[in-house]
């Protein structure tokens, strides 16, 4: 037994009223008779039991009123039958992920949620706390109208959301709410790639209900992977993508609006097309498919910068592996011989480069002084030997021998002086970007690290140019949509879709948009990079989990999955009842008691009257 209100106990203080009027009326007084009422008396003492019973029920019944309006004003809850639901926190997790964009025969996912959702709170009442939680961690609470506005709004995003994050979120609320029934409803179509991670520890303790709405099977075509080779287009280059489909597919390129290639893509084939751009700079794209029953995942972005590809060249000494990655890249048509990017060792430092630690111990010393001279804020500590792997985008697998400890210089507020970590070894900085400049930590030597002999190498050093040293370039930035990203060296602005530029500052971690596209990194007025966002691939695989799975996952229990009555199932799933309505009730049914036995008193005093 709880009580929501207990101080509307102190009102059953009143119930001596009644005792005291009851005591007062039997208290003994001196009496004196007069002839003229000797018959009344009489009457009187013919009828004293009658009234002591009477009056005695009277202070009963009027007690008992009191009584029952103080344990309504208490406002109790328990498990014993009561009317209507005990006020309830009702958390309800929104599954907007990628997946609800579907559209089958019984229409679009997302519509049939929410409709779900409504019916949820429909039931509530003015006593319940109630919130909307969606896969983006957006959080909307209050009344009726408000929720229904929340959820008229919803909308799906362009990739899986965050369901563990979501649960987590309408959990605590739940716990903090200070009700004492409280329920996360988690309402989804159960895709796979979006709840197959999840586990109890996200409800925290919480109870839990899942509604899973079954869908019919779909067709989908999507496109998983999307890439420009090269990166940096002179104007001509390609698109190479990968579509997944059960069976052909028309599918087009668009950059900035323009269509540039058309054609059909086969089962398991690979798109590929050939285009030629005007102008120079960053530019927009996307590979589409013709569309299906889930949208979201028929086009897939891409960035490319148009402009003349990036004059290169080895320094004397730089040593065979390096010279060697220059030709290859020339050859390669990625790059152009010419006094542009430098690739050398660090006694020969410059911006831009592409600078290795020296071959030789004794110029350690040089090296940072060259360092200095370049304005480089990074110098070379002590020398480390050893064998220890490589961590990194196109370092995994390598392994460093001989390495050297990067230390910063001294701290700058220049947000061009910020840094980007490319590779670690031993969890330190290995590998380091900034403005105009790529730091390695081993010498270009095989004896130093294997990187050199392994056919990642050329590739790594194409990216490292294309991507961080093409005209002060961060290049391109991939992400999932919500996901956290590091703001490059150098950037000072994030340049959205919509046109809109939004401030951010060189090296803090920001929430990527949740809408799929391209936005551009920004230095004043001019774009260095991209940030591209796409679904994860495994959303546009349509698998669910049975109900009973996922229930079993979160430690729930599976409520009817049909809209109808699914409000009054999650509010009777606490099982706890409240009382006031019914003691409400009890104190009527008690007034019209104290009505009939007082009115029966008046009758009998009216007939006994002379």
């Amino acid at each position: 037994m709880t009580f929501l209100t207990p101080w509307g106990w102190g009102l059953a203080a009143a119930v001596a009223v009644p005792l005291v009027l009851h005591l007062w009326r039997r208290r003994a007084q001196a009496r004196v008779e007069f002839p003229a009422v000797r018959y009344l008396l009489r009457m009187e003492r013919e009828h004293a039991r009658e009234v002591r019973v009477q009056n005695l029920l009277l202070m009963l019944l009027r007690c008992a009123i009191i009584l029952a309006l103080a344990a309504a004003i208490a406002r109790p809850v328990g498990r014993a039958p009561g009317v209507g639901h005990a006020p309830t926190a009702v958390a309800i997790v929104l599954d907007n992920s990628l997946s609800s964009q579907a559209a089958g025969a019984e229409g679009p996912v997302l519509a049939r949620l929410a409709a779900a959702a409504r019916g949820i709170v429909g039931t509530a009442t003015a006593a319940d706390r109630l919130w909307v939680v969606t896969m983006d961690g957006l959080v909307v609470g209050g009344d009726r109208p408000t929720l229904d506005a929340a959820l008229a709004a919803a909308r799906p995003l362009d990739g899986a959301g965050d369901a563990a994050d979501a649960v987590r979120r309408a959990a605590a609320l739940v716990r903090g709410s200070e009700v004492p029934s409280g329920r996360v409803v988690v309402l989804t179509d159960a895709q796979a790639s979006s709840w197959g991670a999840i586990d109890a520890s996200a409800l925290g303790g919480a109870a839990a209900d899942v509604a899973v709405l079954t869908a019919g099977p779909i067709v989908n075509r999507a496109v998983t992977a999307v890439v420009a080779e090269p990166l940096h287009w002179d104007p001509r280059g390609a698109v190479r993508a990968t579509a997944v489909a059960p069976d052909s597919a028309s599918w087009r390129v668009v950059v900035d609006g323009r269509t540039l290639s058309r054609g059909t893509a086969l089962p398991g084939a690979t798109i590929l097309a050939r285009a030629q751009l005007a102008g120079s700079g960053w530019r927009a794209g996307v590979v589409e498919l013709a569309p299906d029953e889930l949208r979201g995942d028929d086009r897939r972005h891409f960035a490319v910068h148009v402009g003349e590809p990036p004059a290169i060249q080895a320094a004397a000494g730089a040593g065979p592996f390096l010279a060697g990655a220059v030709g290859a890249l020339v050859a390669g048509g990625r790059a152009r011989a010419g006094a542009g990017i430098t690739v050398a060792t660090m006694e020969q430092a410059r911006r831009p480069g592409l600078l290795f630690a020296p071959t030789d111990p004794i110029r350690v010393a040089d090296a940072n002084r060259a360092l200095a001279r370049a304005g480089i804020p990074w110098r070379l500590g002590a020398r480390r030997t050893g064998t220890a792997p490589l961590a990194g985008e196109g370092v995994a697998g390598a392994m460093a021998r001989v390495w050297y400890v990067l230390e910063p210089a001294a701290a700058s507020t220049d947000a061009s002086q910020r840094i980007d970590t490319l590779a670690t070894v031993s969890g330190a900085p290995w590998a380091v970007g900034g403005d105009g400049y790529v730091l390695v930590a081993s010498p270009a030597t095989d004896e130093a690290t294997d990187l050199p002999v392994r056919a990642a190498f050329v590739p790594w050093v194409d990216r490292l140019v294309s991507q961080r040293l093409v005209d002060g370039s961060t290049g391109i930035s991939a992400a999932t949509p919500g996901a956290t990203v590091r703001v490059p060296a150098g950037v000072d602005g994030l340049e959205l879709g919509s046109g809109t530029v939004r401030p951010v500052t060189a090296g803090e971690g920001i929430a990527a948009p949740w809408e799929a596209g391209v936005a551009f990194w920004r230095r004043g007025a001019m774009r260095v990079g991209a940030l591209v966002v796409n679904a994860e691939p495994a959303e546009s695989d349509t698998a669910r989990l049975a109900p009973d799975t996922l229930a079993a996952r979160l430690g729930a229990r599976r409520v009817e999955t049909t809209p109808d009555g699914l409000g009054r199932a999650v509010f009777a799933a606490g099982g706890a009842r409240a009382w006031s309505r019914a003691l409400l009730v009890l104190a009527l049914l008690l007034l019209a008691a104290e009505w009939v036995v007082a009115g029966r008193g008046v009758a009998r005093r009216a007939a006994a009257e002379p």
